[in-house]
């Protein structure tokens, strides 16, 4: 048997497990990403539901699963720091502040450039960026052309998810789950932080780096607002 095709299928849907076979799951979340598929994925925080940012339908989807207001944004998670610069503009941040925030469980807001999709966060000139440290969403983004759209594995306004089980509940509303097991008990997710303006920042959301997001923050002299 491939072991592409080692996963557990059922009426809820398709479930992949990562540590049997890591490198076919990679390829798979890439095609399903690619076919405009919302999948459920592992971060460095919690599990999170990805799309291409790029595809409105994809993204539409996305939040109708997640039972969202498009009134609320999206982050976008990119494959690496030096990728960030294409989406979010950087040109007035210290250099390497970037480098010791991430990779890591923090969301950084700048203002965004053209290249992200416009229909994406409409009317929201800001776009919340991620480069989680997960091997897994590293290299499922390093074989995409564009960010992806992500979001906790929850239901709005219901509690963030630590393991598959606990979204097992619209498992069918999407097109893949891969599973890396519990990824630990702390759902406060990441630390999202506002550096749209030089040398100021805020803190949007504490998360579970927040002491440490302050202290690097601090060292380059920023204060906040």
């Amino acid at each position: 048997m491939s072991r592409i095709n080692q996963c557990i299928t059922n009426s809820f849907g398709v479930v992949y497990k990562l540590n049997q076979n890591f490198e076919d799951c990679i390829h798979i979340a890439v095609k399903h990403i690619q076919h405009g598929n919302v999948i459920a994925i592992p971060t460095d925080t919690i599990y999170g539901l990805a799309a291409d940012v790029q595809n409105n339908d994809a993204i539409k989807k996305l939040y109708t699963i997640k039972g969202r207001t498009f009134m609320k944004p999206l982050s976008i998670c990119v494959r690496d720091v030096n990728n960030i610069k294409n989406w979010g503009y950087v040109d007035h941040l210290p250099v390497q502040i970037l480098e010791q925030l991430l990779p890591g469980p923090v969301t950084v807001v700048l203002n965004r450039t053209p290249n992200l999709n416009s229909s994406f966060n409409h009317n929201i000139k800001k776009v919340g960026i991620r480069v989680p440290k997960n091997d897994f969403v590293q290299k499922l983004t390093s074989f995409l052309d564009t960010p992806i759209a992500l979001t906790s594995a929850n239901k709005s306004n219901e509690t963030s998810s630590v393991s598959i089980d606990e979204f097992s509940s619209f498992w069918n509303e999407l097109n893949a789950i891969f599973d890396n097991g519990s990824i630990g008990k702390n759902r406060s997710g990441s630390t999202i932080i506002d550096l749209s303006e030089p040398g100021k920042y805020e803190i949007i959301r504490k998360g579970n780096y927040y002491s440490n997001t302050v202290q690097i923050l601090k060292k380059f002299d920023f204060r906040e607002k």
